[in-house]
């Protein structure tokens, strides 16, 4: 196959910025290739590599000018760029090909942008990628020693390898393509459903200190059929993010009750769920709350998606102003909370500002009383969906117990995993999942040295 000259691309033309890629284009040019694995040996084409003596015109002894030695290291530099980016990015196989799939799905060009802020495909775009995949083709498809003239990177192996799920289903999906055009529609589609670069590798992220998106990397996979009992409140909670996700009407949500009862984890669990749909986590501290605002904007651009903000273990103490942004930012702001963007919050406390016996006291120095406890509830009021979590009964508590010892390999008895996890909990602080979790722990590390000490 005749490789292309990728100076005619288009949609994909900041790829010619790239050191890898201008390395690509300049091995194109030359007109030979080595002809035995590596660079330092004797090679059909590349100068003699034996020592040979140049005459005075500036040729190599056996007849072969300098410009032979100047395509060596246009190979070389190829080569060791690829390494480079082969180690750094956890590239397998096809480094080529894997290389020009990470651009691709990072997407650092205007199609791409503009799939990931309007969720729609125009025939004009498709029409310019598939042009762009034409001239990548060779590139995409054949193995780089039909290029380089050495298998170094045809099977490739790093250090440690990345297996992004996002870029995985981008590889797949070219695989399966036919041609440039199936190949652009597939890109296209890749991009609809899971986004470019941060929001398709990532599942969830937080705010930096200059308030920029960071991906969380390793997010736990969290499995929604591990989440034992609390039926209902599971039954709503996916309901309400499936809603949200179709472009129903969907509200935000508050899950408070007993601590350790896994509130947490549903929301991060659906983060996983319903990654494929579009779905993406971010979290943000009590301190990043005056954030809002500007954090409203940027998610709000990108409609391909749909954002969960999280709130996690939400409450104010008394004197803390910081709920005010978290109310006015949800209704009553001048800048409207996006349809593309919920807040699930989790708490302890019911009423998320702390409220004292001495707020409804009679002697309460505030003029008008009710108007300080309409403050304090004015904050969970504008959570739509309020689901409460209470402690799990001992039978939840053992089959969660079970199910985390069941992922492992390992099944007990019901009478000895009665008395263990009873004894468990009476040496901590009651039963609940979080409780139940750090029993699996527990047991799983003494499974593995039975001799040791408790």
């Amino acid at each position: 196959m005749t490789y292309t000259d990728l100076s005619g691309l288009m949609a994909c033309r900041k790829f010619l910025k790239d050191p890898v890629v201008g390395a690509l284009l300049a091995l194109q040019k030359t007109e030979t290739r080595p002809a035995v694995t590596g660079f330092t040996g004797r090679t059909a084409g590349f100068g003699t590599g034996n020592g040979a003596s140049r005459n005075e015109d500036g040729a190599d002894g056996d007849g072969r000018g300098r410009g032979a030695d100047a395509d060596v290291e246009t190979v070389a530099s190829c080569a060791a760029l690829l390494t480079e980016q082969a180690e750094k990015l956890g590239l397998q196989g096809n480094v080529v090909r894997a290389y020009l799939l990470e651009l691709l799905a990072d997407g650092d060009f205007a199609v791409a942008e503009a799939v990931e802020q309007t969720g729609a495909i125009g025939a004009s775009m498709e029409k310019i990628l598939a042009a762009d995949l034409t001239l990548l083709w060779p590139y995409l498809t054949e193995l780089p020693s039909a290029l380089l003239g050495t298998d170094l990177f045809d099977h490739y192996e790093p250090a440690e390898p990345d297996d992004c799920p996002a870029t995985r289903r981008l590889d797949e999906a070219l695989a399966a393509a036919e041609s440039p055009e199936q190949a652009a529609r597939a890109v296209l589609e890749h991009y609809v459903r899971y986004g470019r670069g941060l929001f398709a590798r990532y599942k969830a992220f937080r705010l930096d200190e200059m308030a920029r998106l960071v991906g969380i990397e390793p997010f736990p996979d969290f499995a929604w059929d591990d989440l034992i009992g609390y039926q209902a409140q599971k039954a709503a909670l996916l309901l309400n993010t499936e809603d949200f996700l179709a472009g129903r009407g969907a509200n935000n949500v508050l899950l408070t009750g007993a601590r350790g009862t896994g509130k947490s984890t549903a929301v991060k669990a659906l983060a996983c769920r319903l990654h494929g749909e579009g779905l993406r986590l971010l979290q943000l501290e009590r301190d990043q709350l005056k954030w809002l605002p500007s954090v409203w904007e940027e998610l709000s651009r990108v409609r391909s998606k749909k954002f969960i903000l999280f709130l996690d273990d939400l409450s104010f103490d008394e004197g803390e102003q910081d709920y005010k942004y978290l109310k006015s930012a949800m209704d009553g702001s001048v800048t409207p909370q996006p349809d593309n963007v919920l807040i699930y919050a989790t708490s302890n406390r019911r009423h998320l500002l702390k409220e004292t016996w001495r707020d409804r006291s009679e002697g309460l120095e505030e003029v008008y009383r009710d108007d300080n406890t309409n403050e304090s509830v004015s904050l969970t009021d504008r959570f739509g969906l309020l689901l409460h979590y209470s402690l799990p009964t001992q039978a939840e508590y053992l089959a969660m117990i079970a199910r985390g010892l069941a992922r492992a390999g390992v099944t007990l008895d019901p009478e000895t995993l009665r008395v263990e996890a009873t004894r468990w909990e009476m040496a901590h602080s009651g039963r609940n999942g979080r409780i139940a979790h750090q029993f699996v722990t527990w047991y799983l590390a003494r499974q593995k040295d039975p001799g040791r000490r408790e």
